[in-house]
């Protein structure tokens, strides 16, 4: 009986520190806008401190040594950053030696040794094959699955305490990132029980395709010289993505990713079933994502524009390498509705509209796709690299954009478009 109530302890904890994180990081936000830098930093450590003991804070403390360079407080802000880089694995090159909010402690003689570990984190990603995939997340669900079907009224703490405390760095980033909470992440178990059933043996066999993988990632190299190569981190999610990326590599949620004839669809809603990839598709989803890796020297904004082109160019340039386009589905519904789509999209291009464009599963119908972003943005980036002579030269461009505008404008898409019937 002890043990039942420490479980539940345990995740009840868990469960508390991570809404009061939350909390925290929003206020930290609202500082940061107003201005308000030290109570900002204060903030963001307040967050990083209440984050459950199974994740990892490194990001809470970034943002607080950016809040305390803003606001002059140098001792603080180096305190925070060297225990983000050296004390948690934050691993950004790209983004501490660009990020304007840090311009304070550069000349000071701590800066050059974090700068020189990220660098030397970075070069070593350069070589292909270095890229570990590591499957350790996957074996450790199935243990939890089977310990959960054993004592459903425990699931939730056995999964903290069989999968998530015992998670790879990619797991924890991707639980903070997609997951959120476990009682979601569980309750989507629920709703599927013959889906998740039947998926085992299929996500089991991952390695399987490593070699396809490093074949696309050698392509990747050819085409762009600045190509880096993170490890792979092989995870169960809960139904809201197929992959994403972090500072410690791709994060791939192979449940999506698990589709053979044999798998049950009748537990999937309408948009889980026109989003459930073949299993085989997994290399060319892991190159998409692999692309999402190497755009940190982009100029990000919030226009729908910018998104779509980051997520298009991902479809891409992703194509070039392996001959597939992962968002074929949208290509298809739009073949005969270009430039309906295209005009409807001008109207949100500039405003922060990615919500109806990109992610946004709830807008699907059987008659409408959703994630049309997609598309557009891979159509801007197709144009783009079509009229370029130095085609090599363009992919370098697409991928350290400064202004969706001028890709836009370079492209000649819209031209193209008033041109149609």
């Amino acid at each position: 009986m002890m043990k039942y109530y420490a479980a539940i302890f345990a995740l009840f904890i868990a469960e508390i520190t991570n809404a009061q994180s939350t909390r925290l990081s929003r206020e930290a936000d609202s500082l940061y806008k107003a201005k308000e830098w030290l109570n900002a930093g204060a903030r963001y450590q307040l967050a990083a401190d209440s984050l459950a003991g199974f994740l990892n804070p490194k990001q809470f403390y970034y943002n607080a040594a950016s809040s305390y360079a803003l606001g002059n407080d140098i001792e603080k802000a180096f305190v925070t950053l060297e225990k983000a880089v050296y004390g948690l694995g934050y691993r950004n090159y790209d983004q501490m030696t660009s990020d304007a909010d840090l311009a304070s402690l550069r000349k000071d003689p701590r800066w050059k040794p974090l700068v020189d570990h990220l660098k030397k984190q970075r070069d070593a990603m350069k070589e292909p094959r270095n890229a570990r995939v590591v499957t350790s997340d996957i074996h450790n669900f199935w243990k939890a699955y089977d310990l959960a079907l054993e004592d459903t009224a425990n699931r939730e703490s056995i999964f903290l305490k069989h999968y998530f405390e015992k998670a790879s760095p990619g797991l924890k980033d991707y639980f903070s990132y997609k997951i959120g909470n476990i009682p979601a992440f569980v309750n989507n178990q629920r709703k599927k029980p013959k889906f998740y059933a039947a998926i085992r043996e299929n996500t089991l066999r991952v390695d399987q395709l490593k070699d396809s993988m490093y074949a696309y990632f050698d392509k990747l190299k050819s085409l762009y010289d600045d190509a880096v190569f993170p490890d792979m981190y092989f995870m169960i999610g809960r139904w809201n993505s197929a992959g994403t990326v972090s500072d410690v590599g791709l994060l791939l949620g192979v449940d999506q990713i698990a589709r053979t004839p044999d798998i049950p669809q009748d537990e999937l809603s309408l948009w889980e079933k026109n989003n459930f990839n073949d299993f085989s598709q997994l290399p060319t989803i892991a190159m998409h994502e692999q692309i999402h890796f190497q755009q940190t020297k982009l100029n990000w904004d919030t226009t729908l524009l910018a998104n779509a082109l980051v997520e298009g160019m991902a479809d891409f340039i992703c194509e070039l390498v392996t001959g597939k386009n992962p968002s074929q589905r949208q290509h298809i519904f739009a073949a005969t509705r270009k430039k309906e789509i295209w005009e409807r999209f001008k109207k949100e291009m500039y405003l922060n509209r990615a919500y109806n464009w990109i992610a946004n599963s709830a807008q699907e119908t059987p008659d409408h796709p959703a994630d049309l972003g997609y598309y557009v943005g891979y159509e801007i980036c197709k144009a783009y690299y079509d009229q370029a002579k130095n085609k090599k030269k363009a992919i370098k461009e697409l991928l350290e954009f400064k202004s969706a505008k001028t890709i836009l404008k370079k492209s000649r898409y819209d031209e193209m478009m008033s041109k149609l019937p």
